[in-house]
C-alpha cells in the first residue's frame, strides 16, 4: 500500500468524502447568498453589514471560506499529482498550494471578524 504525505485525507475515498461534502457547504453558502441578493429590495452597505454582522452567519462564511480552501486543495493537488512529474517541482507547488489556502483562511477570518 502507497502513502501519501501531501494529500489532506487518509486515501483517495476519504480525500472524494471530504471534496462533496465541502461542496455541498459551498453550494448551500452560494444559494443562500443568491437568495439574499434576489430578495433584498435594495442592497445597501447597511443591508450587507447587517448581514455580515451576524455572528452565524460570520461563522457560515468562515467555514464556506475554509471548506472553499480544503475543496481546491484537494483538487489541485490531484491535478499536482497527474500533470506535474518531477517530485521537487511539485512538492514546491504544492507547498505554496498550502500556504495560499491557509492564507487565505486566515485573511478571510480577519475580514469576517473586523465587522
Amino acid at each position: 500500500m502507497v502513502a501519501s504525505t501531501t494529500s489532506l485525507g487518509r486515501s483517495g475515498l476519504h480525500d472524494w468524502v471530504i471534496q462533496r461534502i465541502t461542496a455541498v457547504v459551498l453550494a448551500v453558502y452560494v444559494v443562500y447568498l443568491s437568495a439574499f441578493v434576489f430578495s433584498a429590495d435594495s442592497l445597501t452597505f447597511a443591508a450587507w453589514q447587517g448581514l455580515f454582522g451576524q455572528t452565524w452567519f460570520k461563522i457560515f462564511s468562515l467555514i464556506s471560506i475554509a471548506a472553499l480552501s480544503f475543496h481546491a486543495w484537494i483538487g489541485m493537488w490531484v491535478i499536482s499529482t497527474d500533470y506535474i512529474k518531477p517530485t521537487g517541482i511539485r512538492l514546491v507547488f504544492q507547498a505554496l498550494l498550502i500556504l495560499s489556502c491557509f492564507a487565505f483562511i486566515i485573511w478571510g477570518a480577519q475580514i469576517l471578524w473586523s465587522v
